[in-house]
């Protein structure tokens, strides 16, 4: 899904994170984001996600305005964007299965138990469906959070720092996993990360400082 940015601002308290920006996200592709910690990267993700309301500008995905200035006009849960956050954010009282199958839930979908039982399937954590996070290691966990977002079939997947926390072994896994399910569904990915080594597994690498100045 293509996602257009369009004399994008955005402010906390007053003081301005991101400054009229324009940028073209081609349908896709995978983007690598990088630049300095509390710059405004997480933020974008936020604001494309709906997670958060333009102060300026407009946020088009899909041929359709999502957000515009002071309005947000398609909410997170209809906008078909996946988001895996740093944390993760798993719920600790749920399993595995449950945790993947919340949004699916909430959405009201009719085939929740094949969607969850595929995407289960695709991330070989078909035999952790019953264990709660806390059972799970760091890797397992990060795939638990890719498999909550790609189930929902989004045309976009936002990841903040994602891999921040795991060993080389477990990146190697999961980054040959994503980009499995990335070659066979398409969705454009925004991955923001400070390790030099996962931006430059993406087809493109932004510069944050660049990427603002247009």
């Amino acid at each position: 899904m293509e996602i257009i940015l369009s004399h994008l601002g955005f402010s906390y308290g007053g003081r301005p994170v991101i400054e009229d920006m324009s940028y073209t996200f081609a349908t896709g592709i995978r983007y690598g984001i990088s630049g300095a910690s509390g710059s405004g990267k997480t933020t974008l993700l936020r604001l494309i996600a709906g997670l958060e309301v333009p102060a300026r500008g407009s946020i088009r995905a899909g041929g359709k305005i999502m957000s515009e200035a002071g309005r947000i006009l398609v909410p997170p849960h209809l906008r078909r964007t996946g988001f895996v956050f740093q944390d993760l954010a798993l719920f600790p009282h749920m399993t595995v299965y449950q945790n993947i199958a919340f949004g699916l839930q909430e959405q009201k979908h009719a085939d929740v138990p094949q969607r969850v039982s595929g995407i289960l399937k695709d991330t070989g954590l078909e035999s952790l469906a019953d264990k709660y996070p806390h059972q799970l290691s760091g890797g397992q966990q990060q795939l638990v959070a890719i498999a909550r977002s790609l189930v929902l079939e989004p045309g976009v997947l936002l990841m903040d720092e994602p891999m921040a926390n795991l060993d080389r072994e477990n990146r190697e896994r999961i980054f040959g996993i994503l980009f499995e399910l990335h070659r066979r569904t398409g969705f454009t990915l925004l991955y923001v990360s400070h390790d030099g080594s996962d931006l430059n597994r993406m087809e493109q690498v932004l510069e944050w400082e660049r990427m603002t100045k247009g």
